[in-house]
């Protein structure tokens, strides 16, 4: 396997898998467009690059394993807009390329279940967004193109702990509402079982087993650390703005059997209760 890796925009769930494939000999370019991140990316053994300051299209030429990251902007997917002619002639001579998008892409379906199948009918500006970004990188002719419809992220620096702990977190209570959530580092280990054996075409749910109203895990939070649960407030009074509210506006539970049975992923935390603890643990090794 060519273990070479470019990354455009590479974020959060992008630094848990070079995380895993650095140690392992991989080359990883990262791409991000604040100077200021450069080092904090060199230090994790990924060679940055500032982009769009810099052009990369010798790097697409070049690497075979393409991720990309970046959320579509008011002109469609950023990659795309800028690089997308690049990506039209290339094609044929690359690997694996991996889009990660969103099950925002499904919308509403009142708590129902939904996989890959389902039509894709979002509700919100940002749902409807990933579809088209989704439509726009499989337009691309004898692109190996791999989508991962990510769950609601959460990880090591990105949970409710910090909240809970200093009072500031709130369980917001929508009669019916629930959510599904996927631990960051069981989106790298999908991602790089994806590398091991690509399928061009393939779309994959990333979520864990156990969909829940965010409430509970709010709870849950506050009973590891010891801590008061916070009372519940009627979704219909609270005070949100209108990005956190717009959250609220889907309810579903999303399955994951597809990526299972395709690629043998076994999820590290099947649940939030489960990443949490390991969140905690990981807080509290830290700290220490």
């Amino acid at each position: 396997m060519d273990k070479r890796l470019l990354s455009f925009g590479h974020g959060y769930s992008a630094r848990a898998l070079a995380a895993r494939l650095v140690p392992e000999g991989w080359h990883i370019v990262g791409t991000t467009r604040s100077a200021a991140k450069l080092d904090g990316i060199a230090a994790t053994g990924v060679e940055p690059f500032l982009w769009p300051d810099d052009d990369p299209t010798d790097l697409i030429e070049e690497f075979p394993n393409i991720l990309v990251s970046a959320s579509p902007g008011p002109d469609g997917d950023p990659v795309l807009a800028a690089l997308g002619s690049v990506f039209e002639r290339s094609a044929s001579d690359m690997r694996w390329v991996g889009y990660l998008s969103t099950t925002g892409v499904y919308g509403d379906h009142k708590g129902r279940w939904v996989d890959e199948q389902t039509p894709l009918t979002p509700t919100t500006r940002r749902g409807q967004a990933r579809v088209e970004a989704e439509a726009a990188w499989r337009e691309i002719p004898d692109l190996p193109l791999h989508i991962f419809r990510l769950a609601g992220i959460y990880g090591p620096e990105r949970g409710p702990f910090e909240k809970v702990r200093n009072g500031t977190a709130r369980r917001i209570i929508k009669e019916g509402q629930v959510f599904s959530r996927i631990h960051v580092d069981d989106i790298a280990l999908a991602l790089e079982l994806s590398l091991q054996t690509p399928d061009a075409g393939a779309i994959y749910n990333v979520c864990d087993d156990d969909p829940a109203p965010p409430e509970d895990v709010i709870g849950h939070a506050a009973r590891l650390l010891g801590v008061p649960i916070p009372p519940g407030i009627p979704f219909e009074t609270a005070e949100m703005t209108p990005m956190a509210r717009s959250f609220y506006a889907e309810s579903k539970r999303v399955r994951n059997d597809h990526i299972k049975q395709a690629l043998g992923w076994k999820l590290t935390y099947p649940d939030y209760r489960s990443g949490l603890a390991a969140m905690l643990a990981y807080c509290m090794q830290t700290e220490n």
